[in-house]
């Protein structure tokens, strides 16, 4: 059953990354957002497609792959899909479920659209991104 916007707020509202901004600004991304589900073992994003979505999970768990490598596990309150949104270049790596899991996705007009509202919110993306590429900086050098 599809969640209400309602509960889709109450999701937001407890992700780190939308901390700090007003129930009017949740309730846009709401009502833009659009519930996912995907089946275990499927890809959601692609490597080396250009990306239109940025993702956040609600429930269940996605592996990001590149090559035959596994970067990363994320699980619910998690996000990917903002590199490729943010620079309009094919995706880094691919994105595939571990189990049943459901995301919310912003298209990446209705995402660059938030960024350019919520100074806050790009901020905590900036700072994601930021710990993601030191972290696999870090792998690379130890």
């Amino acid at each position: 059953m599809p969640m209400t916007r309602r509960q889709r707020v109450q999701l937001l509202r407890r992700v780190a990354l939308f901390s700090g901004i007003s129930g009017r600004a949740l309730g846009m991304i709401a009502d833009r957002a659009q519930e996912i589900e995907f089946p275990a073992n499927r890809y959601i994003v692609r490597q080396g497609q250009v990306g239109t979505g940025f993702y956040m999970i609600v429930r269940g768990r996605v592996r990001v792959v590149r090559g035959h490598e596994v970067l990363n596990r994320l699980g619910p309150g998690e996000f990917f899909g903002e590199v490729s949104v943010l620079d309009r270049a094919p995706r880094l790596a691919h994105v595939i479920t571990e189990e049943p899991t459901t995301c919310l996705a912003l298209a990446s007009w209705d995402f660059t659209r938030l960024l350019e509202r919520h100074p806050r919110i790009t901020l905590a993306i900036l700072r994601e991104v930021v710990r993601r590429l030191r972290a696999v900086t870090d792998q690379v050098h130890h």
